[in-house]
């Protein structure tokens, strides 16, 4: 089986074979495009063979969500809700199945509640880049730091009130023009993800347990932050980017070759 998630920052690719994952693969978006797929009748041809994957249609299950995957029909695979994919997929990484999933990506964020391993709720917001990785890219840039020591700070941090990432960039410059410290900054950056994500992390919370997803999880602060002001426990589990991808993997497991 191939799982494929079409993300707004990279793409991501697994193969697994019952519950045994094979292989791991990460693409940029714009050079993955590029370099292995192609219009065609409508729709978008991935060439498997120029990145080594065998994959033989007859036999073999492509199963596709992701931020593209309403815009981009791929050809040859089946289609997923991106929720969906990603809530299977935490429950597989995670083992649990009764959890508020959290998923952070590069341009939207998403909190689904799962009961006995199905999303009975969920909210997205792919409206504004100000909770997403994208934000904290630009603001790691304004400070100057990498994103992993941007991650790292969360202790007195600085109010940021913007709730615009564009006009939350000039928040931030005016805050280091006033002497801020670089930690206090980056530490008022993660609590704004924070508070922009508490409101659906409050809605959908039960259970006191939160999985972790997404690219944004190597920011530690952020995990801090939600299980020191939340009262939580917060779990990034294994190949935590890769969760859309394997949760496609499961759906085509659990449907069988006959339902598709």
């Amino acid at each position: 089986m191939v799982g494929i998630d079409l993300g707004s920052r990279s793409i991501k690719m697994v193969l697994m074979e019952a519950d045994r994952l094979l292989s791991l693969r990460k693409f940029n978006t714009m050079d993955f495009y590029r370099s292995y797929a192609a219009r065609r009748d409508g729709g978008l041809a991935i060439e498997f063979s120029a990145m080594n994957v065998p994959v033989n249609f007859g036999d073999d299950v492509v199963t596709a969500t992701g931020y593209g995957r309403q815009t981009v029909k791929v050809e040859g695979a089946r289609v997923i809700p991106e929720v969906m994919a990603h809530a299977l997929g935490a429950v597989q990484l995670s083992g649990l199945k009764d959890f508020t999933l959290l998923d952070l990506g590069g341009q939207d964020s998403k909190v689904a509640l799962v009961r006995s391993g199905r999303v009975v709720d969920f909210q997205t917001n792919d409206k504004c880049a100000a909770s997403t990785g994208r934000y904290l890219e630009n603001m790691a840039a304004v400070l100057n730091i990498s994103l992993d020591e941007l991650g790292r700070h969360y202790q007195s941090p600085v109010d940021l009130t913007s709730t615009c990432a564009v006009f939350g960039e000039s928040e931030l410059i005016g805050k280091v023009v006033e002497g801020y410290s670089i930690p206090a900054l980056a530490a008022g950056v993660n609590h704004s993800i924070f508070k922009r994500i508490k409101p659906m992390l409050t809605r959908l919370l039960s259970g006191g347990v939160i999985v972790f997803t997404g690219g944004v999880t190597g920011n530690t602060a952020l995990k801090i932050m939600i299980e020191e002001k939340m009262g939580v426990e917060v779990i990034v589990p294994e190949h935590p980017e890769y969760a859309g991808a394997i949760g496609c993997c499961v759906d085509a497991a659990g449907r069988g070759h006959s339902q598709l």
